[in-house]
C-alpha cells in the first residue's frame, strides 16, 4: 500500500529543497539533488499534492518544465480559490473552469490512475460533466466526487458503465440519478456520501452491478423513498452504514428493510436510530461488528425490536464493539425477554461508550448470552458522575464466562475515583479464572508507582475470585 504524503510532510521536503539550492548557490559545487531524482519518485512524490502545486513545479527548471503532465493523479478543489481574497466571485469560478479545462486538455494522451474533484456544480453543470466524461476516457481507476449541487444534477451516464474504475467515492446532496444500464466490472470501493436514493428498482440495480465489491460505505444517505432493498454481494469484506446525525422527525422511522447477505464479510460497522429495519444473513464467525444506536424514547419499543433483530444476524461474530445505548436499546422494559440468542463464538467484547448507571442492568444481562467471552475492555470506563455502590454491579446469576473463559479485562480512562475502585473489585471477585486486569490511567498522578501500589492494594484486598490475575497499569 502506497504511504500517503501529508501536506506537512511535503512542506518539509520543499523547505528542505530551498535549504539544499540556498547551499548550491553558496558553495557553488553542489548539485539539485531532488531534481535529479528519477521521474518515477518525482511522480510519485507530485501525485500526493492538489494539482494547483503540481502544475506550479513547472516553473522550477527545464527538467519539472513537463514532467508534472505526467502525473497519474489529480486533485481539483476549487475551495483554494473562495479562500483567496484575490479577484471576485465571477472571476474565480472562470479562473476555476478555466484551470481544470487547461490541465485535463494538456493531459489528453495519457492514462489517470486517479481523479478527485470538490467543487460547487450551480457555476456550471455541463462543464462539470465534461470534465467527468474526459476523466472516463483516461481510463480512470479511482474516482472521488464531493459536488454541492442546489439543482438536480444527474451524472454522465459513462461514469457508470466505466469497465476501468476500481473505486468510486461520491459525495453529492442530491437525489442519485442512476441510468438503465449500470455495471461496475472491477470496481471495489464504493463510497456514498449524502446522497438521496431515487427507488428501490435503481438502488438495487447499483448494489447488484459490482460483482468484485470489496468495501461498501454509506454514509448520512437518505432511504426515505425505499421499501425494500438486498445488499446481497458474495465478494464484500466491509460495511459501514452510518445513519447519523438524525434531523427528520420520529415519523420518519418508518423506513426501508435492508437485506444484507454477505458470506465473506469480515467488518461490520453499523451508527444510527435505526431508522431503517436491517436483517443479516450468512454472517461467517470471522466477523467484527461495530454497533453504536442512540435511543429516542418516544420510539423506544420500535427501536428496540429492530435491534434484537440487528443482533440476532450477528450471533455467530467473534468480536464486537457496542456502545452502552445499543446495549441499553436490546433490554428495553416493555420488550418480552429471552429473545436474544447466545453468542457462542464471541470471544471480544469492547463497550465502546462510558457505562452509566442505568446501562449497568442491561449489561449484565448481555454478558449471560456470551458464555465464551474472553476479554473485556471498557473502552471509556464508568461515567464520572456515577456514584456505584457495592450492590448495583451485584450480579443474582453470575455469566458462565466469569467462571470459564474470561481471561483479560482492561478498563481504559481510569480516575481513580471510589466508584471505579469498587466496580473493578466486584468484577475481581467473580472473574474465577482471569490472568490480566490493564487499567490505563486518564490522569497524570496514576503514572506515580506510589500512587498505583496504593490503588493496587485495594483492589488485590478482595475475597474470591482469581488468585493468579496480574494488576497492571499502562
Amino acid at each position: 500500500m502506497a504511504t500517503i504524503i501529508s501536506r506537512s510532510r511535503w512542506d518539509t521536503i520543499k523547505n528542505f529543497r530551498q535549504q539544499n539550492a540556498l547551499e548550491v548557490h553558496n558553495t557553488g559545487g553542489g548539485e539539485d539533488k531532488i531534481s535529479n531524482l528519477p521521474d518515477s519518485i518525482l511522480l510519485h512524490i507530485l501525485s500526493y499534492l492538489p494539482t494547483r502545486d503540481v502544475v506550479g513545479t513547472c516553473i522550477l527548471s527545464t527538467r519539472w518544465k513537463t514532467l508534472w503532465i505526467c502525473v497519474d493523479s489529480i486533485d481539483f478543489d476549487d475551495s483554494y480559490l473562495y479562500s483567496s481574497a484575490v479577484f471576485g466571485y465571477p472571476m474565480k469560478v472562470t479562473c476555476f473552469m478555466d484551470f481544470v479545462h487547461r490541465v485535463l486538455q494538456l493531459r489528453e494522451e495519457s492514462n489517470l490512475k486517479k481523479f478527485r474533484l470538490s467543487c460547487r456544480v450551480c457555476f456550471s453543470a455541463l462543464h462539470v460533466s465534461s470534465w467527468l466524461s474526459a476523466v472516463i476516457r483516461h481510463n480512470i481507476q479511482d474516482l472521488d466526487l464531493c459536488l454541492f449541487v442546489e439543482e438536480p444534477f444527474m451524472l454522465p451516464q459513462c461514469v457508470f458503465s466505466s469497465k476501468t474504475l476500481t473505486s468510486l467515492k461520491l459525495e453529492m446532496n442530491c437525489v442519485l440519478e442512476l441510468p438503465t444500464s449500470t455495471f461496475f466490472p472491477f470496481l471495489k470501493i464504493l463510497h456514498l456520501c449524502l446522497v438521496t436514493f431515487r427507488d428501490d428498482s435503481s438502488t438495487q440495480r447499483l448494489f447488484s452491478s459490482c460483482p468484485m465489491l470489496s468495501e461498501l460505505a454509506i454514509l448520512d444517505c437518505e432511504w426515505m423513498n425505499l421499501k425494500q432493498v438486498a445488499i446481497s454481494i458474495s465478494s464484500l469484506k466491509i460495511l459501514i452504514i452510518d445513519d447519523l446525525p438524525f434531523f427528520g422527525s420520529t415519523d420518519d422511522l418508518n423506513g426501508c428493510e435492508i437485506e444484507i447477505d454477505a458470506s465473506n464479510l469480515s467488518f461490520l460497522k453499523y451508527s444510527g436510530y435505526l431508522s431503517n429495519e436491517i436483517c443479516l444473513y450468512n454472517l461467517s464467525p470471522s466477523v467484527n461488528a461495530s454497533i453504536h444506536i442512540p435511543i429516542l424514547y418516544e420510539k423506544r419499543n420500535q427501536i428496540a425490536f429492530r435491534a434484537v433483530k440487528l443482533f440476532r444476524g450477528l450471533h455467530k461474530i467473534s468480536a464486537a464493539k457496542i456502545s452502552s445505548r445499543a446495549i441499553e436499546s436490546l433490554f428495553i422494559e416493555d420488550i418480552e425477554k429471552d429473545r436474544l440468542p447466545i453468542f457462542c463464538n464471541l470471544t471480544h467484547l469492547e463497550l465502546s461508550m462510558e457505562l452509566e448507571k442505568h446501562t449497568i442492568g442491561p449489561l449484565k444481562e448481555l454478558l449471560q448470552c456470551l458464555p465464551k467471552l474472553q476479554s473485556l475492555h471498557f473502552s471509556e470506563g464508568l461515567d464520572p458522575c456515577m456514584h456505584l455502590c457495592e450492590d448495583d454491579w451485584n450480579l443474582r446469576f453470575v455469566p458462565p464466562c466469569f467462571l470459564s473463559s474470561l481471561k483479560t479485562l482492561k478498563y481504559s480512562n481510569f480516575h481513580g475515583n471510589v466508584s471505579e475502585i469498587s466496580f473493578l473489585r466486584n468484577l475481581l471477585e467473580i472473574a474465577k479464572v482471569l490472568e490480566k486486569l490493564n487499567i490505563v490511567c486518564s490522569k497524570r498522578p496514576f503514572g506515580d508507582p506510589k500512587k498505583q501500589k496504593e490503588v493496587k492494594d485495594q483492589l488485590q484486598g478482595r475475597n474470591g475470585g482469581s488468585a493468579s490475575c496480574a494488576i497492571k497499569f499502562m
